[in-house]
This record gives C-alpha cells, structure tokens and sequence, in this order.
C-alpha cells in the first residue's frame, strides 16, 4: 500500500470502515439494503449509521477505490446502484480489522442512568417508570437479536457476525439483569426516606460544593 494510502486509511472514520465491512460479505448490494443489514446487525452491538452517511461513506470509498458500483440494466423496473468491495478495499479493511491499536474501549452513553445520576431533581414514581420503560425496550431489542441470530443461521459466510450476535444477546440479559437490580435499588431508597428533591431543596447538605467522589 502506498503512503498516500496508507494516510487516506488514517484518515477514515470507523463508520466508513463499517459500511466497507458490510461490503466484505458475498454479493452487491444497494445502499438501502446496507442500511437494512446494518440495522439487523451493527446496531445490536455499535450503531447503525443513517442512510445519509452510508451512501456520503459509499462516496468516499469509491473515491479511494475500496469500492466500486455499478447500475442496473434495464431488466430491472427502477435502476439501481449496487456496490462491492475492491481487492484494494479488502487489503486496507483487513488490516484495519487486525490493528487491535486502534480498536479502542468500549463507549458506555447510558441516557437512563444520566437521569438516575439527575434523580435528586424528579420523583421516585418517575424514575421506576423510566426504567421500566427501558426493560420493556430491552426486551424487544433482545427479541431483535435473536430473530437476527435465526436469520444468520448456519450460513458458513456469516459465522462471525453470528458470534458478534450471540454476544449481544448476552448484554441485552444483563442489562435486563442491572435493570431488575436498579428497581430494587430505588425502592430501598424509598423504604429509607430519601427524598428525590431533597439535594435541590437543601443546598447546605451537598457538602459544601465539594464533589460526591474523590478527584
């Protein structure tokens, strides 16, 4: 790979690394239908982009020559564009897929437990239904998992996707599980006494301004 591929590869967002890896599976496929593989299986473990940036990312790896399209010939009723990956493409998505450098931690952004951390401003009934409210969207989300984990099957191709889903599944249990645990947590706060405004009503009891964790 040349140095002015190598900066390119640099430069790529992890999102165009995973609309490439979608085209790293036999067969072409049209924008709109990365968009639906994408929310049948990215999503349950990162994200699944928007149909905006898959066909912006579609643009820039055929820029780079990591893809390439083609339209439809006229036996088809409404032409479309459909994409594959380049020799070039496969070379540069492997050896991204190899450098565990650049793999990263895991991003937790838990909007249920910012407002748990916010509790002191609302009411105890509101939190238990916040977060039934979520147990409830976990469930269905679980149930998406494992309807994607029949899809994948046996399929040979789709082993590992297969793993990345099977792994999901077992983070939906648990978030089900910290759930259940967040419920009971806040009922023996209620059972305590503890007011949900008490922190807002009472200045005097934050400990001076002082944060309510070392550092």
């Amino acid at each position: 790979m040349t140095s002015s591929h190598t900066s390119k590869k640099q430069e790529l967002p992890p999102t165009a690394w995973a609309v490439l890896g979608l085209l790293s599976f036999p067969g072409e496929r049209t924008g709109y239908e990365l968009k639906k593989w994408a929310d049948s299986s990215l999503r349950f473990f990162y994200w699944s982009p928007a149909i905006s940036q898959i066909y912006a990312e579609l643009r820039r790896l055929e820029e780079l020559g990591y893809a390439a399209s083609a339209r439809s010939g006229p036996e088809e009723a409404r032409a479309k564009r459909r994409y594959s990956i380049t020799g070039a493409g496969r070379e540069a998505l492997a050896g991204w897929a190899s450098d565990t450098a650049e793999a990263g931690p895991p991003v937790l952004k838990h909007g249920l437990l910012l407002r748990v951390w916010l509790g002191h401003l609302t009411e105890p009934e509101r939190l238990r239904a916040m977060v039934g409210d979520h147990l409830e969207r976990t469930r269905g989300e679980l149930a998406a998992v494992r309807e994607a984990m029949e899809q994948a099957g046996d399929v040979p191709e789709w082993a590992f996707p297969a793993l990345a889903l099977r792994w999901s599944e077992r983070q939906h249990l648990a978030e089900l599980e910290l759930g259940e645990a967040l419920l009971a947590d806040l009922a023996g706060l209620t059972e305590a006494g503890t007011g949900a405004r008490n922190g807002a009503a009472d200045p005097e009891r934050q400990g001076g301004g002082d944060a309510p964790t070392p550092g």
